[in-house]
């Protein structure tokens, strides 16, 4: 199949028997033609398939997609070996997945349920990945050590304590294990939840879900969220070096390696991998629409238009703290956004944001503040979800105080939320956390 740009997944329906057929059967990468668009209207120049086996999973610094699908499951095994045999299917199909094969076979007779659901034959890959992480309640449930790893449990994984303003929902909040498909076709990253969660029957259930999406644009743009506002200017870059006016080479102090990856201060089977903090954010737009844009821009710190922070013409322009207007105010409001949020309020705290905008339709709901309007209104928001070296550093750090301060808070509600740690890459042959097992 190698050679064959737009290779559908029906090429594979023969290929394997089982759940976990070989990894053997690989195709070369798929790569979008050199010029214009393709048949299937992705953009000129972007690759159809992303790396699965590497030393970091994928869907973290990934340049990101246009959707997800997040799901968290609760574990009804109390088996060790039904959770390992769980990785490893979830490895051996996320694999396939990603490179644009079906999960596995079809079923031997045309009547039987297939290993595959089917719904992207003829697809192809759309630059799928798939990032698998552990929630507090695989080491230890209601006082239980169900799988012998509660020794093993990583420091950094703490249960999130309760933010002022929280009104999280049971039913979307925390879960034993998550899986997050993100692609840049929609039904692509449905797909690949849909088979993880028939591969876990039995030995764990969906406990929520949560889609999202990002504006169709370059990678390289900042994404707005839909209150309008750029989401992620100040996020840490690749590591890259920066010539000093001497001439000694240095590297930018905000990279990826010192803010994302779990480095030596983490156990052995964390290192190369990260905490996902993940929080579904509900934005009360009617309000927000009302609002003049010069208070929208006071409370965010930043120019609508521009991105840049106020004060500043463009939008990567340091965040100047110390400006003050001609009355001595300062230009960024105490209580703004991006100055509760800036690496400067927080002792050089940072975390790396991938968050995506969602949609769920309208329902009764009554504002927090101010009017305190009750009606219907959009339920609609941020699925907020960042990563860190130490969440206890960093984003607990961050959110304990703008979550009292911050005047964003006035328009949002925290409803959802988890907190996961995302182990390394697999290696071909390996599974997905193997070396906590």
């Amino acid at each position: 199949m190698a050679g064959c740009p737009f290779a559908s997944r029906r090429g594979f329906l023969g290929a394997a028997t089982g759940f976990v057929a070989a990894l053997g059967t690989a195709r070369a990468a798929d790569t979008a033609p050199a010029n214009g668009v393709n048949p299937a209207g992705q953009a000129v120049g972007r690759r159809l398939q992303e790396p699965f086996f590497a030393p970091h999973q994928g869907g973290i610094v990934t340049a990101r997609q246009n959707h997800t699908y997040f799901a968290t499951f609760d574990l009804v095994t109390d088996k060790p070996s039904d959770l390992v045999t769980l990785l490893r299917n979830w490895t051996a199909v996320a694999a396939r997945l990603s490179r644009g094969e079906d999960a596995a076979a079809p079923a031997a007779t045309q009547d039987a349920p297939g290993t595959d659901t089917g719904e992207t034959a003829g697809l192809d890959a759309a630059r799928l990945t798939i990032t698998f992480g552990f929630g507090p309640g695989m080491f230890e449930h209601e006082g239980k050590d169900r799988y012998g790893l509660k020794a093993k449990r990583p420091e950094a994984l703490v249960d999130l304590p309760k933010f002022n303003g929280d009104q999280l929902e049971d039913a979307r909040t925390g879960g034993d294990l998550s899986v997050q498909a993100c692609a840049d076709d929609p039904q692509v990253a449905f797909h690949a939840v849909r088979q993880m969660a028939r591969l876990a029957k039995g030995v764990a259930v969906l406990r929520w879900t949560q889609t999202g999406f990002t504006p169709n644009a370059a990678a390289e743009d900042t994404p707005r969220n839909l209150m309008g506002f750029r989401d992620g200017t100040q996020n840490p870059v690749a590591r890259r070096p920066t010539e000093t006016a001497g001439g000694t080479t240095t590297t930018n102090p905000a990279s990826l390696e010192d803010v994302v990856w779990v480095g030596d201060e983490g156990p052995a089977w964390m290192r190369n991998g990260s905490y996902m903090v993940v929080r579904r954010i509900r934005m009360a737009l009617e309000h927000w629409d009302d609002t003049d844009v010069s208070f929208q821009e006071e409370t965010i710190g930043r120019h609508k238009a521009s991105g840049a922070p106020i004060g500043g013409k463009s939008e990567f322009d340091p965040i100047d703290l110390d400006a003050m207007d001609a009355d001595g105010n300062p230009l960024i409001a105490q209580t703004a956004h991006v100055r509760l949020a800036a690496a400067a309020s927080n002792d050089g705290a940072q975390l790396l944001r991938r968050a995506f905008s969602y949609n769920d339709g309208t329902n009764i709901t009554a504002e927090r503040w101010p009017p305190w309007r009750q009606g219907l209104e959009y339920d609609a928001g941020l699925l907020f979800i960042c990563y860190q070296r130490d969440p206890r550093a960093s984003f607990i750090k961050m959110f304990e105080t703008m979550s009292k301060l911050d005047m964003l808070n006035q328009y949002t509600t925290h409803t959802g939320s988890g907190l996961f740690a995302i182990p390394p890459g697999a290696e071909p042959g390996g599974f997905i956390g193997q070396g906590l097992f």
